[in-house]
């Protein structure tokens, strides 16, 4: 596996090595000594989740607060996201900036968003199958979300806005500088 840091400290993208020929692939997904010596850190995943979307899907940008926090690695099952991560610890050199990568089944490609990030990621493709490790059980009590538009984050989604499918309780989160602190 490859690891590649982004702009954003702590957060990486992962290449597999996929082994290829005539009957199809196989890969090594994770593997916890190379993923730790990966990233530079020990970490211990608990929680496995899985959704299913159609395009134009977005669903974030999410967080977990305090003691509760999360730390995720993301990948694509089926089907092309555009994944983001926005990094909102506040004493960070990089805090409000964000991340962008496309995941999908094609191209294999993980990404690990340590704790202190707020995370989202649209449907490209017809239908998609994200699945994520995370190092924290969820607690709803712990919720934190940003708006997917905030003009301070600025993202580009690469998506027409008319055609974005948004939840109701995701439409009206706040913005970064009205969120709920991470810590």
């Amino acid at each position: 596996m490859m690891f590649t840091p982004t702009k954003l400290e702590g957060c990486f993208i992962i290449e597999p090595k996929i082994i290829k020929d005539d009957r199809g692939y196989f890969m090594e997904s994770f593997n916890e000594n190379n993923f730790q010596k990966g990233i530079g850190k020990h970490i211990h995943f608990v929680q496995d989740n899985q959704s299913f979307s159609a395009k134009g899907v977005l669903r974030g940008l999410h967080y977990q607060t305090g003691e509760h926090a999360q730390a995720k690695l993301v990948r694509v099952l089926q089907g092309e996201v555009l994944d983001i991560a926005v990094d909102i610890r506040p004493d960070s050199i990089t805090y409000g900036h964000y991340v962008s990568v496309v995941l999908s089944a094609e191209n294999q490609t993980q990404l690990f968003i340590p704790r202190g990030f707020a995370h989202g990621f649209l449907v490209l493709s017809d239908t998609a199958i994200f699945f994520y490790k995370c190092d924290n059980f969820y607690n709803k009590e712990s919720e934190g979300g940003l708006m997917y538009n905030d003009p301070t984050l600025n993202i580009d989604w690469k998506f027409p806005t008319s055609e974005l499918l948004i939840s109701e309780k995701d439409q009206f989160l706040p913005t970064l500088e009205n969120a709920k602190k991470a810590w």
